[in-house]
């Protein structure tokens, strides 16, 4: 009990806590003294790491009083008791910070939201809504992005021969290098295989003349490759005219195309190996 109070009066008067901080680190630690109180263990030098990692277990399973607590909401109270441990090591309290073992547990990754696929449509026409060169560009990129899922480095990566452009448009297929250089055959799609193909006979060869001849699928207006960062602005574009601006990334694409095949009974195992997933 003295040593929390003291700690919570370092944090109000010393380092100027907010009050609604202060407040949750005074709620995490007063449950904190009841579970060691439980426990008969009344000294701060008689905690240790598995003495802690039960107080996070605890925090997660809940009892008859409390409900079981988020990992976020856990991870703050794990937080709270650390910052104790090391307030305590630097008083001279204890020898060794035993709360430096026990990890507050990581909050979930949250999953991008997938687009529909009549959101999906509005977006593809958005992007060559006007016809010119760029957006016939523009729509073959986004074509290739939500037709195979690659991620956006990948796309801006592809040079010419990647594409097996053999065989009937809807055979076709692209060659995606993904991270550690690791390579994946990825169909195209006829509605991808057209839009890449309308770029390569329509706009890309006024590129090239423009430039300096890069074997780059994607180049930009001057015939340089596309970046990322320009690719980015092509996809946030379109979006911003299909009415979809708020929360779509390249990743959103790459999430629908896996969503749109699941939904559409594809096995998983067939659509991490289109991801280029390891797992």
């Amino acid at each position: 009990d003295a040593v929390v109070r003291s700690y919570l009066d370092h944090l109000a008067v010393e380092r100027g806590v907010e009050a609604n901080t202060l407040a949750s680190y005074r709620r995490d630690l007063n449950r904190n003294l009841q579970f060691l109180d439980a426990r008969k263990i009344r000294s701060i030098d008689a905690v240790d790491a598995t003495v802690i990692g039960a107080f996070l277990a605890y925090l997660r399973e809940g009892d008859a009083e409390h409900p079981p607590l988020l990992a976020t909401s856990a991870a703050r109270g794990v937080v709270a008791v650390r910052g104790l441990h090391r307030f305590a090591l630097r008083d001279g309290l204890v020898a060794v910070d035993v709360s430096r073992e026990v990890k507050p547990p990581a909050p979930p990754r949250r999953l991008p939201k997938a687009i529909t696929t009549e959101e999906g449509e509005r977006l593809l026409d958005a992007a060559g809504y006007a016809r010119t060169p760029l957006s016939i560009r523009d729509r073959a990129l986004l074509e290739l992005l939500y037709a195979t899922g690659a991620r956006i480095s990948e796309a801006v990566g592809l040079a010419v021969d990647d594409l097996d452009r053999s065989g009937d448009v809807a055979e076709r297929s692209v060659l995606l290098t993904g991270k550690g250089g690791k390579q994946r055959r990825v169909p195209l799609g006829s509605y991808a295989a057209r839009a890449v193909e309308a770029y390569l006979v329509q706009v890309r060869p006024e590129l090239v003349a423009a430039g300096g001849g890069t074997p780059a699928l994607f180049l930009n207006s001057r015939g340089g490759s596309l970046s990322r960062q320009s690719a980015w602005l092509v996809l946030r574009a379109a979006a911003e005219r299909a009415g979809l601006a708020a929360g779509i990334s390249p990743h959103t694409l790459r999430h629908s195309f896996a969503t749109h095949l699941m939904d559409g009974g594809a096995d998983v195992r067939v659509v991490q190996e289109l991801l280029g997933h390891s797992s």
